[in-house]
């Protein structure tokens, strides 16, 4: 082999009672192979496996840091005794690149330990053998003739001189075999200057199992015979050790070891225990209670309790199940010293690596955030230190955490006194990827959606975690409009912010857009701040609140509400009084306000003007102006059905004056002022305005109304003539054969009326149309009802 120097810091050791320990730096092995050789100093280096390990007295683990630990008993196969006293071991640390160890460093270290307060007997309990040693000077033979003992007697006939041999005794019988034959079966036995010791292995076939208060034992009940000239020697060595007694709690772990082992002492009344220590990493634990073990002991118990994440021991990241958690390690000893009639002093050493199930421990994500500062602030743990994050995705975009930072998120880690830490994350509420929502009436919900990516101790596992961060804020101003009016138009100045992000502007049900503001008449402008709507007096969703004799009280509303929600917030509404000569008002209940202004030449009486009924005059009047108001079911108010309105019509008209009746029957009409009045609504809608339109055809949802003049010489004197009219009503479309004049005609709804009207008037000036012909039930043509035979012609 060729020699190398160790590192520095590569391998520390000592030695702890009579026990060889020596730690390999994890650090200065990442990425490489190692083997351990045994350094025989007659037959050169062995390589140390686990076979060689339990029968020779050595063990290869790791720490609850992941260092390589080796120990060796003092008694090891290998080892070189000086006088019980003086004790060395030397080893080969062979360390590669490579797993088949080829090109392999291969590092000599020898050891060295003193131990002399040999007690009489002195037993170990590793993790991988049992191992009792007794002197040899003290008595052979047990003053407690028991069983086990007188079985024995009559095979010491036959032990051969000068050499050892071994009986072991077990539930299937005795076995007597000598120290050659017990070493192909895993055991090793040796004698010492002044000692004599059996190593075994758990679980072999001579092993047997007991219950020792509530504990689990292994054990090897054995005899060592040797017989010289006029000498007999018979030496107990047997062995017994715990193979559980690990119970666990939510925060500690307690190991129980028994007090009182039946098999290693055959007399109970004279057990005396001397001492117990307790030692972590093994060290001795003078004072426990200053690290917060307990240690504890009665008759029948010994017991050592560990609060789960205690000094000494380590915690470590897992992940099970797709779960995180954590699960702790920690390597115990324990030493018990004691004294029976048998045997003068015995010291009992147990060695135990207890790890705790994996504990589930779900992380969590805790909010921070300050509102005030307009920035999420996030807390995600708690995490051991072998938990690094290694990517976050925000809003479902993956970034490294060199790649967060760069973007404008801090990221960075908080340490706590435990040594546990967390990740904190700041994220300002106005990235692109944070997630806005316009909620309730002036607050912004703001959604941070993150995707955490860790990796997890040293097998660098990735675990995954998401979270759902929310923070309410009051940031959002609702607006306010204005309003004012003119001689003609109501006009809402509303603040563009917010505008269609946040909230629209809605007339009734109706969103009030550029397209419906154009077919109802308003003129909308924007600058830089406002919205102006410009709404004519007569306009869809005007709402007349106060009508009289040619004053009129309107009011406009426009809804503010949520985009997505619908829910109204705010109403703006301008309300101004008009003075207005003319107009006609289609109340939602039916009620129709007209004022009617008069245009003829010379001017009229408006005193004498009337509906179709007579009855129904004006309700106030002047020289120019007459103000009527009545419902539709009242004066005459017809009604027909057009597509998907309903048009009630009336007319205004002056008191007629007929001429003298001649000869033959004729009939004079004098137009001096007549006034058709048309109101529409919408069928199947409930209707909850008023509104004036002028033109119907823009179908809007409440009433509305026109007022259509006819008189055809409202600008020219009125020049009183005689019209020679006949009017018969012919039998059939033939027009041969007519009814008699005054004769009552019966005629069903749906039957057709056959009607001649003829002007005698010879004049070449004169012409007739024809434009509107009703029936009344009198001669009168005035009187009420009405039935409507042509309208307009």
């Amino acid at each position: 082999y060729a020699l190398y120097v160790l590192p520095p810091g590569f391998v520390e050791s000592s030695c702890r009672s009579r026990i060889f320990w020596m730690k390999l730096n994890k650090l200065l092995l990442q990425g490489k192979f190692f083997q351990l050789e045994i350094n025989d100093p007659y037959a050169g280096p062995l390589l140390l496996d686990e076979k060689l390990a339990s029968r020779c007295g050595y063990v290869l683990s790791e720490d609850v840091w992941g260092n390589p630990v080796f120990r060796a008993s003092a008694l090891g196969c290998h080892v070189t005794n000086e006088a019980d006293e003086l004790f060395s071991l030397t080893v080969n640390i062979k360390v590669s690149s490579f797993s088949s160890m080829r090109a392999a460093v291969t590092y000599t270290y020898p050891m060295y330990c003193s131990y002399s307060s040999w007690a009489s007997r002195e037993i170990v309990c590793e993790e991988n053998y049992m191992e009792v040693s007794v002197k040899t000077n003290v008595p052979a033979v047990s003053n407690d003739y028991t069983v086990a003992w007188m079985s024995a007697l009559p095979e010491t006939q036959n032990v051969a001189y000068q050499l050892w041999q071994l009986m072991f005794v077990s539930p299937s019988g005795r076995k007597r075999i000598t120290v050659s034959d017990a070493a192909k079966l895993g055991y090793s036995f040796n004698n010492t200057l002044s000692r004599v010791y059996l190593r075994a292995p758990y679980h072999s076939n001579e092993s047997d199992f007991s219950v020792v208060s509530g504990v689990n034992m292994n054990m090897v009940t054995s005899t060592s015979m040797y017989r010289q000239r006029w000498l007999l020697l018979l030496i107990d060595t047997t062995v017994s050790c715990p193979v559980d007694g690990i119970s666990f709690t939510d925060t500690t772990l307690t190991w129980t070891v028994p007090s009182i082992i039946p098999t290693l002492v055959v007399q109970e009344s004279t057990f005396l225990s001397k001492n117990i220590l307790m030692g972590v990493d093994g060290r001795v634990v003078v004072n426990p209670e200053e690290k917060n073990y307990l240690l504890e002991h009665n008759k029948t118990h010994i017991e050592i309790t560990i609060p789960i994440g205690a000094e000494g021991g380590k915690l470590k990241s897992s992940i099970s199940g797709g779960v995180y958690g954590v699960i702790y390690s920690i390597d115990l000893f324990l030493e018990h010293t004691w004294t029976d009639a048998d045997w003068q002093t015995t010291k009992y050493t147990v060695v135990k690596s207890i790890t705790t199930p994996f504990k589930p421990q779900i992380p969590t994500v805790i909010n921070n955030t300050l509102p005030e500062e307009r920035l999420f602030n996030v807390a995600f743990g708690h995490f051991l230190p072998d938990v690094s994050l290694v990517a976050i995705a925000i809003g479902n975009v993956p970034f490294t955490p060199r790649e967060a930072q760069h973007h404008g998120f801090k990221i960075y880690e908080t340490p706590f006194s435990n040594g546990m830490k967390e990740f904190i994350l700041e994220v300002s509420f106005d990235d692109l990827y944070v997630l806005k929502e316009y909620v309730n009436r002036n607050e912004t919900k703001y959604t941070l959606l993150v995707n955490y990516t860790i990796s997890v101790g040293p097998e660098m596992t990735l675990y995954y975690h998401s979270a759902e961060v929310e923070c309410l804020v009051a940031d959002i101003e609702l607006p306010e409009a204005s309003g004012y009016c003119d001689e003609e138009n109501l006009y809402l100045a509303i603040p563009l912010f917010g505008l269609h992000q946040y909230w629209n502007l809605y007339l009734g049900d109706k969103l009030l857009n550029r397209h419906v503001a154009l077919i109802n008449g308003y003129l909308a402008a924007t600058n830089s701040t406002h919205l102006i709507l410009q709404i004519p007096l007569f306009a869809v969703g005007v709402i007349y609140e106060e009508v009289s004799f040619q004053k009129i009280k309107a009011r406009f509303d426009v809804a503010l509400r949520k985009v997505r929600t619908m829910e109204t917030l705010q109403m703006f509404s301008v309300s101004c009084s008009f003075n207005s000569p003319a107009f006609i008002i289609c109340h939602p209940d039916g009620t129709i306000m007209i004022s009617a202004q008069m245009k003829t030449v010379p001017a009229i009486d408006m005193s004498k003007t009337k509906l179709r009924d007579s009855s129904c005059k004006p309700r106030e009047y002047n020289e120019g102006h007459a103000f009527f108001k009545f419902h539709v079911t009242t004066c005459g108010t017809s009604v027909r059905f057009e597509g998907d309105h309903i048009i009630y019509e009336n007319e205004i008209s002056y008191e007629k004056e007929t001429l003298p009746g001649q000869s033959i029957p004729t009939i004079t009409r004098d137009p001096d002022y007549r006034l058709t009045v048309l109101c529409y609504y919408r069928a199947k809608e409930t209707l909850v305005l008023g509104a004036f339109a002028s033109d119907p055809s823009t179908s809007p949802p409440f009433g509305s109304g026109t007022m259509v003049p006819r008189s055809n010489i409202a600008v020219h004197r009125r020049i009183r003539q005689a019209l020679n009219v006949v009017s018969r009503v012919s039998k059939d479309e033939s027009f041969m054969e007519f009814y008699e004049p005054n004769m009552a005609i019966l005629k069903r709804p749906v039957e057709p009326v056959f009607l001649e009207v003829e002007l005698k008037d010879e004049s070449p000036d004169i012409e007739l149309y024809l434009e509107n012909c009703w029936v009344t039930r009198s001669l009168d043509f005035n009187s009420t009802p009405r039935w409507n035979i042509t309208v307009d012609g």
